[in-house]
């Protein structure tokens, strides 16, 4: 066992999430992935916009760029083009990437920039409201949807994978284990990874659809989220309504920082000796 205070901000200690927010379990998974890798803090970068996920970078040791609303992938690709060998993880949230953010969520994708994307995913606007999101169940209540959402949500995974990342994973805070080796798994892959994080928010989710209290939501993620391998032996009935968990899309392909090395070098060979 390790000291997690290594790794974390003490003077901005309390943190500002909820009780029984998933959030610092996200936190502390991440730390524990970071350091599982034996990666410097000073060749890590987490890269946050706006929203109860974004609040990360304030707690962790590493180097961190906390911007605007929507644009943390945008901002992460600078640096990575800026500094290939860093090693950048965005950390953001379901309205945050596939909201505002969602044309840098999928030109990161189509790019695929070796960029790690933790999204936690709450099922709505926890920090701003509790206003609808793109991933908010259809039916659930929102504050603005009093009746109840009548929208789809997205797939925040197959949108990642039909887009064009090169590893695309989904894990929860319940099983926590899971969590760590995904992590992992998503910063070592060369490439646009994402993990797909299902985290509750007791406050702005909960209270609205009779889940206010955490151990409920817990629960809800204990007996919902179920592996891919364990969900295809299920049958029909079983598997109704249930999330699958793990490596969900794996796959090698050319990946941009390092395509644009190779641009930069065939320009050198081809430019002309200044006689």
């Amino acid at each position: 066992m390790f000291d997690y205070l290594d790794y974390v901000r003490e003077k901005n200690l309390p943190h500002i999430w909820c009780s029984g927010c998933g959030d610092g379990i996200v936190l502390k998974s991440l730390i524990r992935s970071l350091k599982k890798l034996g990666i410097p803090k000073d060749e890590a970068v987490l890269v946050s916009g706006i929203g109860c996920s974004s609040r990360t970078p304030g707690y962790i040791d590493i180097n961190t760029l906390h911007t605007t609303h929507g644009r943390a992938i945008a901002f992460a690709t600078g640096v990575k083009l800026a500094s290939p060998r860093l090693h950048v993880i965005v950390v953001t949230g379901d309205g945050d990437a596939t909201a505002i953010g969602g044309n840098h969520y999928i030109h990161g994708a189509r790019r695929n920039i070796d960029l790690t994307v933790l999204l936690y995913n709450n099922f709505i606007y926890g920090m701003t409201g509790g206003q609808v999101s793109p991933t908010t169940p259809r039916g659930k209540f929102a504050s603005t949807a009093p009746f109840g959402n009548l929208e789809p949500s997205f797939n925040i995974a197959g949108l990642a994978q039909a887009a064009g990342a090169s590893f695309v994973a989904l894990g929860d805070v319940y099983h926590v284990q899971q969590l760590d080796k995904l992590i992992a798994a998503a910063i070592q892959k060369k490439g646009f990874s994402v993990v797909e994080i299902l985290s509750p928010c007791p406050t702005a989710y909960g209270r609205r659809n009779k889940l206010a209290n955490p151990v409920d939501l817990m629960n809800w993620l204990k007996d919902n989220v179920v592996t891919k391998d364990k969900l295809e032996k299920m049958g029909d009935d079983e598997r109704a309504g249930k999330i699958p968990s793990g490596v969900l899309w794996d796959v090698e392909k050319p990946e941009f920082t390092a395509e644009y090395d190779k641009l930069i070098e065939r320009l050198k060979a081809d430019k002309p000796a200044k006689g």
